[in-house]
Order: structure tokens, then C-alpha cells, then sequence
């Protein structure tokens, strides 16, 4: 195991993000257009739900909430999950990161099916008024995002097992680690507009 003395390109200093050049900086600014994207939706959301005379489609008068509350509370939880892999990557315990990280990704699909399984059980579709598809339109669009988190947390588990790997930095894992934590931010506001505010 190294230390820091060892190998001083490591180390780290209280609230420094290291990065190859302003990389980070980039990637902040696409989580800032994506921001954008799901504010409109929320605002759409809201716009016609406080407009519609009808909100619901027929024979529906409201959405079950205690599976997507079990799977909220899940999502929300693998934020934190992710934050202790990457504790154990700073410590350069590599097998604790691995285990953990794989822990997230094993949460976030779990999540993944969690919604695959109330989508099959839900008794109205896309194309059941603006409700069905404003549901299917911002559940799914969240869904791939959450895909996407566990695809980019793959790629990083397997990258995790190339010799020296993190010797000029962990950007990619610090990139994706936020990008979970976006995703699960959002959740949170997507999961207060349509479950909480019926």
C-alpha cells in the first residue's frame, strides 16, 4: 500500500478536487444544462397540474407510494454508499473501493428494477392524457440517467483494476460520483411532484 510520503501525486488537501487540467469544470457545466432540462419539466409539471381541470386519467385517483418511497429511500441512501468508496479510493484501499462502488451500482439497479416493477403494475399508460405522459416522460428520463450512473460506475470498477490507474488523479471517479449525486437530487424533486403532491 502506498503512502503518501511515497507517492506524493496522492495526496490530498482539505476541499481540493484534483484534476488533469479544468476537466472537472466541463462536467460541471453539462450537469448545470442538464439542471436546465429538468427545471423545465418540473415547471411544465407544475404548470399543468395546477391548470388541468382533470388531472388524473379516467379511473385513476391517485399513484401507490410506499414501493417508490422503499426505492427512494434506496437511491438516497447509495449517495451515501458512494461517498464512503470514495473515502476508501483516498486512502488508496482499492478493495474497499471496489466493494463499495460495486454496492452502489447493485443499489441503483435495484432502483432500476423497483421502477420496472411499478411501471408494469400502473393501470394507465403514455398516452392516458397529460398526467400518463408527463409520468412516463420524467420517470423515464430520470430512469436513464440512473442507467447511465451505473453503466459510467461500471467503467469505472473495471478501470479500477488497470496497475496505476489513479496515479495522475481520480477524476473520472470524483465525475461520476457527482453526476450519482445530481441523479439523486433530482429524484428527490421528482419523487415530491408526483408522489408527495397528489
Amino acid at each position: 500500500m502506498l503512502t503518501e510520503n511515497q507517492n506524493p501525486i496522492l495526496k490530498h488537501n482539505p476541499g481540493h478536487i484534483k484534476h488533469d487540467g479544468h476537466n472537472m469544470t466541463g462536467f460541471i457545466i453539462f450537469l448545470c444544462s442538464e439542471s436546465i432540462i429538468f427545471l423545465a419539466f418540473f415547471v411544465g409539471y407544475g404548470v399543468l397540474k395546477s391548470t388541468a381541470p382533470v388531472w388524473y386519467p379516467e379511473g385513476v385517483s391517485g399513484i401507490e407510494i410506499k414501493e417508490p418511497l422503499i426505492n427512494t429511500i434506496i437511491l438516497i441512501s447509495s449517495s451515501f454508499v458512494i461517498y464512503f468508496a470514495e473515502k476508501c479510493l483516498h486512502k488508496n484501499n482499492l478493495w474497499g473501493f471496489r466493494g463499495i462502488w460495486l454496492l452502489t451500482m447493485l443499489m441503483g439497479s435495484y432502483f432500476v428494477y423497483g421502477q420496472y416493477v411499478e411501471w408494469s403494475e400502473l393501470t394507465f399508460s403514455l398516452n392516458s392524457g397529460v398526467f400518463g405522459g408527463m409520468f412516463y416522460l420524467l420517470t423515464g428520463f430520470h430512469g436513464l440517467h440512473v442507467i447511465t450512473g451505473i453503466l459510467l460506475m461500471g467503467l469505472m470498477l473495471f478501470k479500477s483494476f488497470i496497475p496505476n490507474n489513479y496515479v495522475k488523479g481520480e477524476m473520472g471517479v470524483e465525475s461520476v460520483s457527482l453526476f450519482w449525486h445530481f441523479v439523486d437530487v433530482i429524484w428527490i424533486i421528482l419523487f415530491g411532484l408526483i408522489y408527495l403532491w397528489q
